[in-house]
């Protein structure tokens, strides 16, 4: 067990502890968790808390996490919490230079050199909100890691690729990807709320080469309309939760009236790192262009915060399925217990895990990639452990484009006779007949 295992544990006394001194805290009391962080309480290399499940499990969530409270109140107390709710006061106020972080975060001479050489790269950009998860002392924590480059994103290493899915190899036009047979990636525009670091459309996000112009989207459509057999539809980018109501109810109406497809899903990070983006304008969008989903993006159980659950328990009161597609990464997530505390808050917030996937090979990805074998692990720790609906399909996008491919760790032993021989969670092996291979062995 790592030390990060380890000391997961001891997050729910710590949840038990913030709770109780947010509870008693006046305005006017110093915000010592945010400024002065007490070694006795806080375990090490652990970025932010996972929701407790009380707050889960109650009907009434809390309107803002403990965390987030303090790190308000160490650095925006005048903010009026109108406007801290307020997803685009939230994007104007996000933290894109070194001079913004460092008034937060204690830079390390590595992440300020990264950062001054960003560059026309991949911008820098953090929701205030978002922020308020990350160890501003720890450089490793996981989750600042996604968010503030370091040195190695300009390293690139073997089998490393700018475009490594070839994408633009399978785009008939511009910001749509027509790899599967039936369905096609609609990438609306190169914005995101927050930028992951890892991110597989590196190469285009937050380069103003995708922007979300009418003219663009309609030669996609008519590409969509041109073509019956695509049936399903995938907006991405970029975010698509980050375009307005209005521009979000035209694309989702367009394709609506397209009869062969039958439904559309929105890829997103935002419940994750900009849940006040979903308000209730922005459902009843949404829920007039049912069948709809949403795949979501969330990679560590500090990230299952009451204003996360309380996102995502509008979308799923609103009739809309949620699944997640978690990245593995290195220092991250890549551990079973901090896997096991996700995909359990993940299911307690109505977020069905469906995909772990292995971090593409984009250039300057090597300091977040596993082994193969580390996702093998953490789907044998997970396997039997715990329900079915929490365990994710462990993928490799396959490089050059050649689609998701499905792993699983070794099960089938063998054959003996007639039977197969099959390996169960606890390692023991076990018979089953295998219809009509054993009818034939017993004759």
């Amino acid at each position: 067990m790592t030390q990060l295992s380890a000391r997961l544990d001891s997050m729910a006394g710590l949840g038990r502890n913030l709770q109780e001194v947010d509870a008693g805290a006046s305005p006017d009391d110093p915000p010592s968790f945010v400024t002065e962080p007490d070694p006795s309480t806080a375990p090490a290399n652990v970025p932010a808390l996972p929701i407790q499940l009380e707050h889960l499990l109650a009907r009434r969530l809390p309107r803002i996490g403990p965390r987030t409270r303090m790190f308000r109140r160490a650095h925006f107390a005048d903010v009026k919490d109108s406007d801290w709710h307020d997803w685009k006061w939230q994007l104007r106020h996000s933290f894109k230079t070194t001079e913004q972080l460092a008034r937060v975060l204690e830079l390390t001479a590595e992440e300020r050199a990264a950062l001054d050489r960003c560059g026309s790269l991949l911008p820098v950009a953090v929701t205030p909100y978002y922020m308020s998860l990350l160890d501003g002392f720890d450089a490793d924590c996981g989750l600042r890691r996604t968010v503030v480059p370091v040195q190695n994103e300009f390293l690139r290493t073997p089998g490393e690729a700018d475009d490594p899915l070839d994408e633009d190899g399978h785009s008939p036009v511009p910001g749509l990807v027509h790899r599967y047979p039936d369905r096609v990636l609609f990438l609306v525009l190169d914005r995101c709320a927050t930028y992951c670091r890892y991110c597989t459309r590196s190469r285009v996000v937050g380069q103003d080469e995708l922007r979300p112009g009418r003219e663009r989207w309609d030669t996609a459509l008519d590409y969509i309309r041109s073509h019956p057999e695509i049936r399903d539809v995938l907006l991405s980018g970029g975010d698509p939760l980050t375009l307005s109501d209005e521009r979000l109810d035209y694309l989702l109406g367009e394709l609506r009236r397209i009869p062969h497809v039958q439904f559309v899903r929105i890829g997103t990070k935002v419940p994750a790192v900009l849940p006040q983006r979903i308000t209730p304008a922005l459902v009843k969008v949404l829920r007039r262009h049912h069948p709809l989903w949403l795949s979501l993006h969330f990679l560590h159980p500090a990230e299952c915060t009451p204003e996360s659950a309380a996102a995502c328990r509008r979308l799923a009161d609103a009739g809309i399925p949620l699944g997640s597609q978690t990245v593995l990464l290195k220092g991250v997530n890549d551990d079973v217990a901090v896997m096991k505390a996700l995909v359990h808050s993940l299911l307690m917030m109505r977020v069905r895990p469906y995909y772990l996937y292995q971090c593409d090979p984009i250039s300057g990805s090597s300091h977040f990639r596993t082994t193969v074998e580390k996702g093998l692990e953490i789907i044998r720790g997970l396997r039997g452990f715990t329900t079915g609906y929490a365990v994710p399909t462990y993928v490799i996008d396959a490089p050059g484009g050649g689609g998701k491919i499905a792993l699983q760790p070794d099960c089938l032993v063998g054959r003996d006779g007639g039977d197969v021989l099959l390996r169960n969670y606890e390692g023991n092996i076990h018979r089953y007949p295998d219809g009509q291979a054993a009818l034939e062995a017993a004759r």
